[in-house]
Parts: C-alpha cells; structure tokens; sequence
C-alpha cells in the first residue's frame, strides 16, 4: 500500500522534479529536506583597497531540496533564497553571499549497476577535499554546474569520479543589483568548459588513503564579457590518514598548473603566457584521549604569485575551490587564499561533548612573491618595496547545537594583525588591525 506524503507549500518551486513519476507511487521513495540560517556579522580595520573601513551584513539563507527515488532513477532538485541587508554603499558583498531565489540542482541520476550513479543536469560538487573544486557550507551562495557526471564505488570503498561541466556564473553580477537583492537566474557560461576527473584509494597501506585528480578548463571571450582565455590543466595528488584518538594523523596536497592564460581580461591583450603555477598544504596532528579528545595540528600552506617573468603567468588559480576550512571565515572577512601565499600555522580542536565543538589557530601569511597580489586581499606593490610579511591571523569558533540535528548556534571571530606589506603598499588602505565577527543560528529539518 503506498504511504502518502504531505508536502508544505513552499516545496511547490521543486517538487515538479519530485511528483513527475507520479504513475509508480507505490514504487516512489520521496524525501525532502531544508534549512533556514540568519547570520549576523560585522568587520573593522577592513584590508581591502576601495571599501569602507567598517562594514556590517546581516543574511538569511533557505534551502530546500526534494528528490523521489524509482527504482535505479533519482530525480532532483534544490532551491536556495540567499539575501543579505544592511551592508555599506562600496561594501565587499557579493554573489557568494547574496543570490536569490535560485534552482541550485536540477537532475536525473540513473543508477545501472551497484556502487554506479550517471547523473545529468544541473548540480554542485564536491571533489576531495574540496580545495579545487568544493560546496562549502559558510558561504550562502552554491557554486554549480551544467553538465554530466559518474561516480563508481566498490566494495573497498575505492572510488572513482568523471566530469563535463559549464559552470554557471552567478546573477545579478553588479553591485547595485546584487546589493538590492534582484532576483536573476544564474546563466551557464558558454565560454567555459570545465571537466575532469578525480580517483581515490581508500587504503594505500596502513589507515593512509590516496588520491590523484587532473582538471581542464577551456576559457574563451563573450561578446559582453571579455576574459583572461584561460587554457588551463591542473594536476594533483593528496595523502590523507584521518584523525583517530592516541594517534598522528597527517595530510599532504600538492598541485602543479600548466596552460595558457593572459596576463589580463582586456580586449587589447591576445598575447598568451604560458601557465606555470603550483600549490602545497600539509598538515600533521595529534588527537589526545579523554572525554574532549582535543587535536592539536601544524598547517603549512603555498601557492604560487606572479613574477616579473614577461612569458609566464605563475600566479595559481583556485579554480572553483573552498577554502573555508584552511584559511577562515569569508563573506565580509576572507582575507587569506589559495593564491600568492606561503603561510604556517598551528590549529587546536576540541570536542567537549556531543553538541559542543570548539576551534581555535594562528597562522602567518607571506607573500610568495612580493611584486603580486597578496592573497585574497587585492593589495598590491608592483615595485616590491613593501616587503612579503602580510601578518598574522588569529581565528575562534564555537559550535553548539541548541537542538541535536535540527537547531545550532555558531560563533566565531577573527582577527589579522596587519604586517609590514598591509601597511605600506601603495594601495592598501590606511586602516587598523582586521577584527571580525559572526553568529549564525541554522535550523535544520
């Protein structure tokens, strides 16, 4: 007998992709899913060339997506409403924080052997660990993608991950629009092919996984968007053995950046460069007993920049990675990344109980090269003579969930105690130390 389902209202934007194979409802397993999230966040002492020193921002995000499962097909869809009020005129906000009222996933998965899913339409991805390629949860925009993916995985949990895609580029694209929260379909770039694949062993000795992955784009002119005609093939591995209690734990990635790329975007320049480019994180840790089971961790971070070599262009593109998770919150803050940086630091981790989870890390950050941008920050001294030393950035946060599975409060704060290189390069702005700060309350069902 088939067990009837009742849907709210607001399920109505996606719940076509879900009710489509109505004829099977004995056979139909439905589900859907969502989330509410207020964050609240404010920045001073702001790093950035051309916005105002303070800045405040407060977002709401919802998600809902839906899925119907008949036999070996999935039919999906996600809907994600991201508006944000209260920033500053010149302020920092873009579409990774503000996009409303966008069809995130849209797709059919067909499922034809055990441990083997096709799947086609729109969707987002997560790749490894999401460095290259990643769905983090901080931002409130979804990175996605137009195209067809596989992914196969035995019994050894060995897996394997093969891609064709056009990204989308996330609309309204100009401040004023974007800061009046417009609502505007995002557009899958017709000028950009990004494709790949990604390969895991689970086990390669010991509890140490194994992953290697190679990724092509292929970037040409729009008629309205002029583009840097990025030709780019990026390579990598990762090592990974995951923490355990009483034990050391470790990472290590590396990639290398070959291809052609311009110097600029401007429609004058058709000179090509070629692309030589790389990034490296490492990190090893160690997890104590106890009932907290802290973790305490080294981090070490490169990532090329670009330097006075007139037939290169050295400095790495992050393709369409995460970075969260290594360098800190980002939205108003986001001051560090996967570009022109060579940064240590140490992270503590702590789990006091089941619903509490704390963090706390120093890291430096330099400048691999000092005539670059620095990071993430667009501060930049074509001369060199501001030095590499960007400063240090000091990081909190807590998460406590107010109802197991379904409310959670977090806190977190930063601080970048600005170095030589933030002060005295030519463009940077005249402003105090970074201080910033954030809580979000997310509700989950």
């Amino acid at each position: 007998m088939a067990r009837s389902v009742r849907i709210p209202v607001a399920c109505a934007a996606i719940l076509p992709l879900a009710a489509a194979p109505a004829f099977a409802q004995d056979r139909v397993k439905l589900s859907v899913n969502g989330s509410l999230r207020a964050r609240a966040e404010t920045i001073g002492g702001q790093f950035r060339p051309n916005t105002p020193e303070h800045d405040s921002f407060l977002s709401f995000r919802s998600m809902l997506a839906a899925k119907a499962e008949i036999g070996g097909f999935t039919l999906g869809g996600e809907l994600v409403d991201a508006r944000g009020y209260g920033e500053r005129d010149r302020s920092s906000v873009r579409t990774n924080e503000i996009n409303d009222l966008e069809p995130v996933q849209a797709y059919l998965a067909w499922r034809p052997a055990r441990g083997m899913q096709l799947t086609a339409g729109k969707f987002a991805m997560d790749i490894g660990a999401s460095r290259l390629v990643g769905r983090t949860d901080f931002p409130n925009g979804v990175p996605t993608y137009l195209g067809a993916k596989l992914e196969m995985q035995d019994e050894r949990r060995n897996q394997l991950f093969l891609f064709w895609t056009r990204p989308f580029t996330a609309l309204p694209d100009t401040p004023e629009d974007i800061y009046d929260n417009k609502v505007q379909l995002d557009r899958a770039t017709e000028n950009i092919e990004f494709f790949g694949g990604n390969a895991m062993l689970a086990r390669l000795f010991g509890r140490t996984g194994f992953e290697t992955y190679a990724f092509r784009l292929i970037e040409h002119d729009r008629a309205t968007h002029p583009t840097r005609n990025r030709r780019l093939v990026t390579f990598g591995v990762r090592l990974r053995q995951a923490p355990a209690r009483h034990a050391l734990d470790y990472e290590v990635e590396t990639a290398l950046q070959r291809g052609l790329a311009r110097a600029t975007a401007a429609v004058t320049d058709v000179r090509d460069l070629r692309v030589r480019a790389g990034f490296v994180h490492a990190e090893m840790g160690w997890t104590f007993g106890g009932s907290w089971a802290p973790r305490v961790a080294a981090l070490f971070d490169y990532a090329s920049g670009e330097t006075a070599n007139p037939d290169t262009f050295t400095r790495f593109d992050t393709l369409y990675g995460a970075r969260r998770a290594d360098f800190g919150p980002l939205s108003l803050y986001g001051a560090l990344g996967r570009a022109n940086i060579v940064s240590p630091g140490i992270r503590f981790e702590a789990r006091p109980s089941k619903r509490l989870d704390l963090m706390a890390s120093v890291r430096g950050a330099w400048l691999a090269s000092a005539i670059d941008s620095f990071s993430a920050t667009g501060v930049t001294d074509r001369a060199g003579r501001a030095g590499r030393f960007g400063g240090t950035q000091f990081e909190l946060r807590g998460r406590r969930w107010l109802v197991p599975r379904e409310l959670r409060l977090e806190l977190g704060a930063a601080w970048l105690a600005k170095g030589r290189f933030l002060h005295d390069a030519p463009n940077a702005p005249r402003t105090g130390d970074t201080r910033f700060a954030h809580a979000d309350l997310a509700f989950s069902f």
